[in-house]
């Protein structure tokens, strides 16, 4: 008997929307039936391209379809919450991209709300599925580094050109931290565990931007982070922020230094490069990573999960604590000098 397929709507039309639409028809097992959008033209088209068979510029008529057994939600920060706890409300599963919501305390709401209605509710971190993260994670588990002494990790790029609302305050509160910081804080956590104190800077570096259709908006949120973070292990992190950048780095670029060992993600060296203690070459390795279709992994194990084929996801939870680790920064950025305790979460 074949595993049954699942109703998707999805809900916001904008840049990451391919992204997510690319991995559900790599991972098979699942059908779009509709996508809102904000602006026709360009839903239309992302409807064609993917052959979805309808499109809508009202949300909430897809939480109404009964087609529609789960939804990816990537709309604009500032409306994930409200449309969350609708469609929890609404009884569909959840897949909403990062940042959860803009607050703690909005992240807390859309948690409540999806226990409240019984429904599965999961946070979109594309970099941890990547095969490079995966092979780390083994590595970390089989404890050939040893302990921890430091990490570096950076997210940095150009920035979005794509759209005002990413440089308002009302819309994006903590600017480059939400947007792509807190893709270095998820790999942080997941691989070495809780941030319990950060320290750290934000600053706001280029005041105007020009967008793609020649818009220049002034930025209202900050474009630069440092912070540094004291992990639970007692391992100490930096982690590096942009959103100004001429070139950036390739996603993040993550460096791992361990008693006996140093992992390299994402640099110079490729995808994955290793130096261990005993290694008999006593030379970097750079072992040859999977690379499946963008989307492919963290779109099958979601499906998966829906259909209690995987184990539980928790990326709801590690969402939380993401945006407490944000709010800390944000604190501390404003006192400096001063290390900001973060909260942990209760996982029970």
């Amino acid at each position: 008997m074949s595993d049954p397929v699942i109703g998707i709507g999805l809900i916001g039309a904008g840049f990451i929307a391919e992204y997510h639409l690319a991995g559900l028809a790599s991972a098979g097992g699942a059908v779009v039936h509709v996508v809102s959008g904000r602006t026709p033209a360009r839903t239309r088209a992302l409807a064609e391209r993917f052959q979805i068979g309808r499109v809508t510029e009202d949300w909430r008529s897809v939480l109404a379809d009964p087609e529609v057994g789960a939804v990816v939600v990537v709309t604009p920060d500032h409306t994930h919450e409200a449309i969350a706890v609708a469609a929890a409300r609404a009884g569909k599963s959840i897949l909403l991209q990062k940042p959860m919501a803009g607050s703690a305390a909005a992240c807390e709401r859309i948690i409540a709300a999806a226990r409240e209605h019984g429904v599965d509710l999961q946070v979109s971190y594309m970099h941890r599925h990547f095969g490079e993260v995966a092979r780390l994670r083994e590595l970390l588990a089989s404890d050939a580094l040893g302990a921890i002494h430091s990490v570096r990790i950076r997210n940095a790029t150009p920035g979005p050109d794509w759209g005002d609302w990413f440089f308002k305050s009302s819309a994006v509160g903590n600017g480059v931290v939400d947007q792509l910081g807190i893709h270095g804080i998820d790999l942080v956590t997941h691989l070495l565990g809780p941030i319990t104190r950060v320290t750290g800077r934000l600053a706001t570096l280029s005041p105007r931007r020009r967008l793609a259709d020649g818009r220049v908006v002034d930025v209202e949120v900050a474009d630069t982070a440092c912070a540094i973070y004291e992990l639970a292990c007692g391992a100490l992190v930096t982690h590096e922020m942009s959103m100004i950048e001429r070139q950036g780095c390739d996603r993040f670029r993550l460096e791992v230094y361990g008693e006996r060992g140093t992992v390299w993600l994402r640099t110079e060296r490729g995808p994955f490069a290793a130096w261990l203690d005993g290694d008999p070459a006593g030379c970097w390795r750079v072992p040859a990573i999977d690379e499946p279709p963008l989307g492919h992994v963290q779109h099958l194990r979601w499906l998966e999960s829906l259909r209690g084929d995987a184990s539980p996801d928790h990326s709801a939870l590690d969402a939380l604590a993401a945006a407490r680790v944000v709010e800390g920064l944000a604190l501390a950025s404003r006192e400096p000098g001063a290390w900001v305790s973060v909260e942990g979460v209760d996982r029970q």
